[in-house]
């Protein structure tokens, strides 16, 4: 069990999907997760988060960026849905257009998160889902 960031109160070991081509916004995420306790797992496309999903049918949670190269977010949450129903999968976007949330539950998405991610609302949903 880990504490969160804001409680103290205790969340089971998480193994967790970050999908992001930006490597800086992959180490924001993977650091306080990491320290959390939770096993990271960090793709930089569509088609690489596909393939871990694949390989980890354990995946509890996938932190989706909707803006990559080659296959979008929306996309690949789709794909990834064909073979896995229960993995909650968040979308994170610091593009907050008309639309974003019809789309991403439209899409396969559990939830969605702004960017710059804000810790206390991430605890918040992964309280959400998981306790």
């Amino acid at each position: 069990m880990s504490t969160d960031f804001t409680s103290g109160k205790n969340i089971d070991h998480l193994k967790i999907l970050i999908v992001d081509d930006d490597l800086a916004s992959k180490l924001i995420l993977k650091r306080p997760l990491e320290k959390q306790g939770h096993e990271i797992h960090i793709a930089k496309t569509g088609f690489e988060a596909i393939e871990i999903c694949k390989n980890n049918p354990d995946l509890n949670l996938i932190l989706m960026d909707i803006r990559m190269p080659e296959m979008d977010g929306y996309e690949t949450t789709q794909k990834i849905r064909e073979f896995n129903k229960d993995v909650i999968i968040i979308v994170q976007t610091s593009n907050f257009y008309s639309g974003v949330k019809e789309m991403a539950i439209e899409s396969g998405c559990n939830g969605y998160i702004a960017k710059p991610i804000n810790f206390v609302e991430l605890n918040n949903i992964i309280r959400t889902f998981f306790n």
